[in-house]
C-alpha cells in the first residue's frame, strides 16, 4: 500500500535527515478503541485508552483551547498551488468537526489559498495563530467566529508557532533562514527577530514564566534559546536532528523529539547538556509534555505509534498505536491528542487520536 504524504515538512526532513518513512496499517472507520500498551513499565499502573476518529484530509497540527474547550486543527492538501486547506474546530469529546474555516484566497487564477500548517491558541485574546508555510507568513483567526483577522508576512518557510499569553507574544519559526520571530498578540505586529545563520528552526516551546523561547534546530542538532531580554541566542546541544521540543513543568528541562536519531532527548537547560536519551521510534516527529503526570509523549512517524516516556527514569511507559504517519501531538488536561497522515479509506482521510490515562 502506498501511503500518500501531503506534508510540507517532507522536504525539510529529507534534506536534513534522509529519513525513510515506513507505511503502517490503514485505520478503520471512525470509532473508539481501547489500546493496550505494546510495552508497559512494571512500576507504572496507568493504562491508556485510545479513541480514534477519521477527521479530514491533510491534517497537520492541533492546539487545545482551555477557554472554549475546543481542539483546533489545521489541514492542507497537496503541493502549490494549494487549493484545499481549512482551520478545523473539533469537539475534543466526540472528536467531530464543529466548524471548518477556509483561509483567504491568494491567487484568483489558480484558486490557491493561504494554506494553514502550524497552529497555536491564544486564549487571552480568544484567537488562533497559524503558520502559512507556503506563503512565508503567519495568520490570526478569531476563535469565536473563525474570521481571518490578519496575515503577517516575513517568516521564511514558517513552520511552527507557539503563544506566550503572559507576555503577549506569539513566536514563529522560520525554517528557511533559521529565524525565530516574535509578534505582539494584541497588535499582530512583529516585535522581535533573532536569526541563527545556517540553522533549520522547526519546533518551538516557551517558558511562560520567564518568556524565554526555545527552538529545535533540525540542521545542527541544537536547541536555540532566546531570552526576552537579549538578542543573543544561546545554543544547547541535543540529540540527532531535533524537530520538536517541549518543556518540563518547572521549565528547567527540555525534551526534544530527535527525527534523525529516533529518540527523545532529556536536556538539563541550566547545565546545557543531555542527561538521558530514550529510544522511541524511527522518525520521531513531535513531542509534548504532560505537566500533571510528568510523562512525555512522542509521535513516531516510521512505526506509526506514540511513545509515552517517564523522563525521570528514562523509561518507556507505553507504546500506543496512533495510525500510520502520526504528525503531531499536543497535551491538554492530562490528555494527549495525536493527528496522523494516514490517508485511509475511500476518502483518504487522516485521523485524530485521543489518549487518556486510565488508573
Amino acid at each position: 500500500m502506498t501511503v500518500r504524504h501531503q506534508n510540507a515538512d517532507r522536504k525539510l526532513v529529507r534534506r536534513s535527515a534522509a529519513l525513510v518513512l515506513a507505511a503502517g496499517t490503514v485505520l478503520g472507520a471512525a470509532g473508539t478503541a481501547t489500546a493496550a500498551p505494546a510495552h508497559h513499565h512494571p512500576r507504572h499502573h496507568a493504562s491508556y485508552k485510545v479513541d480514534s476518529a477519521q477527521l479530514a484530509r491533510g491534517l497537520y497540527q492541533s492546539s487545545y483551547s482551555e477557554r472554549n474547550h475546543v481542539l483546533w486543527a489545521t489541514t492542507a492538501v497537496g503541493r502549490p498551488p494549494v487549493t484545499q486547506s481549512q482551520l478545523l474546530k473539533v469537539d475534543p469529546k466526540s472528536l467531530k468537526t464543529k466548524a471548518a474555516y477556509t483561509p483567504p484566497v491568494t491567487d484568483a487564477n489558480t484558486k490557491a489559498v493561504e494554506a494553514v500548517y502550524g497552529v497555536a491558541v491564544d486564549d487571552e485574546h480568544n484567537t488562533v495563530w497559524t503558520t502559512n508555510t507556503r506563503n512565508d507568513s503567519v495568520a490570526v483567526y478569531s476563535q469565536r467566529t473563525g474570521k481571518h483577522l490578519a496575515t503577517v508576512p516575513g517568516v521564511k518557510h514558517a513552520r511552527e508557532i507557539v503563544v506566550d499569553e503572559r507576555h503577549n507574544t506569539a513566536w514563529a519559526s522560520g525554517f528557511g533562514d533559521g529565524s525565530i520571530v516574535g509578534f505582539d498578540t494584541r497588535t499582530f505586529k512583529e516585535k522581535k527577530r533573532v536569526t541563527v545563520k545556517g540553522a533549520g528552526t522547526t519546533g518551538l516551546t516557551v517558558n511562560k514564566r520567564t518568556g524565554t523561547v526555545y527552538a529545535a534546530d533540525l540542521t545542527n542538532s541544537n536547541i536555540i534559546a532566546v531570552s526576552r531580554y537579549s538578542d543573543e541566542p544561546k545554543l544547547i546541544p541535543t540529540g540527532q536532528g531535533p524537530i520538536s521540543i517541549a518543556l518540563s513543568r518547572d521549565g528547567r528541562t527540555a525534551y526534544t523529539a530527535d527525527n534523525k536519531g529516533g529518540t527523545l532527548s532529556v536536556v538539563d537547560l541550566r547545565k546545557g547538556k543531555v542527561t538521558r536519551t530514550v529510544k522511541t521510534g524511527e522518525g520521531a516527529l513531535s513531542v509534548a509534555a504532560d505537566p500533571r503526570s510528568g510523562n512525555v509523549f512522542v509521535a513516531n512517524r516510521g512505526p506509526g505509534n506514540t511513545t509515552v516516556v517517564d523522563p525521570n527514569k528514562g523509561a518507556v511507559v507505553a507504546t500506543l498505536a496512533t495510525g500510520p504517519n502520526p504528525n503531531h501531538v499536543t497535551v491538554a488536561r492530562g490528555t494527549a491528542f495525536v493527528v496522523d497522515k494516514a490517508a485511509a479509506g475511500e476518502q483518504l482521510l487522516d485521523s485524530v487520536h485521543r489518549i487518556s490515562a486510565q488508573r
